[in-house]
């Protein structure tokens, strides 16, 4: 962003790891109990090897979204306050019958905080549910071409959705959708820990405008 040093978004991106990590703590959400050798026990009832109605259902520009294994993954679970299956989302582009997931995800690593592209196995290997939706009257290969747009574009540790140089990963959806389809609204919800509207992932799968095509959750309460 035009103005931020990297030194100055580097303290940015520390704030907001701690403000989460505040939120965490005092969350209602219990935390994993640890296993006998002290690693933290994640729970994965799935997608060991991939699920095949879930690979058949795929189609170019269609949103899929999982439930991670990671910091941000109980954050923004929580942040939707009905549906909680999810906590991250990424667009498909399907080229030459290869299909891949373009997401913008914050993570420690220096570099890697961008919108990136990964094979689905990639993006699904952390996760412990996964859904798929469409967009109704949308184009999905203008979807996925336009997300493919963003490539590149670093991670919004500002949570500013008013500025589309920098974006979270629901954001990647809503800068698409803003240029490609206005008519759909996503829903958002205010979070004291960023001091920011935020857009939910249950914008997506609790909205009339998305057709879930496959979930492998089996509530949507966690």
């Amino acid at each position: 962003m035009e103005g931020i040093s990297k030194k100055m978004m580097h303290g940015l991106k520390h704030s907001v790891l701690l403000a989460v990590g505040l939120c965490l703590a005092v969350s209602l959400t219990p935390p994993a109990m640890p296993e006998p050798n002290g690693a933290a026990a994640v729970a994965r009832p799935m997608l060991e090897p991939l699920a095949e109605p879930m690979l058949a259902a795929l189609r170019d520009g269609d949103i899929i979204c999982r439930l991670g294994d990671r910091l941000w993954s109980q954050f923004f679970m929580d942040v939707s306050s009905t549906d909680r299956r999810y906590s991250h989302l990424g667009i498909v582009r399907v080229a030459d019958g290869r299909a891949t997931v373009i997401h913008s995800e914050g993570t420690a690593a220096p570099g890697e905080d961008v919108v990136k592209e990964e094979s689905v196995g990639d993006f699904v290997q952390v996760a412990r549910a996964v859904g798929v939706y469409r967009a109704k009257g949308l184009d999905g290969g203008l979807v996925s071409k336009t997300a493919a747009e963003y490539i590149g574009v670093p991670f919004d540790w500002r949570f500013d959705m008013e500025d589309q140089s920098q974006l979270y990963c629901t954001e990647l959806l809503y800068a698409i959708l803003k240029r490609i389809g206005p008519e759909i609204e996503l829903a958002t919800v205010r979070v004291g820990a960023l001091n920011k509207n935020v857009i939910p992932l249950e914008a997506v799968s609790g909205s009339d405008y998305f057709d879930e095509i496959y979930t492998n959750s089996q509530s949507n309460l966690w």
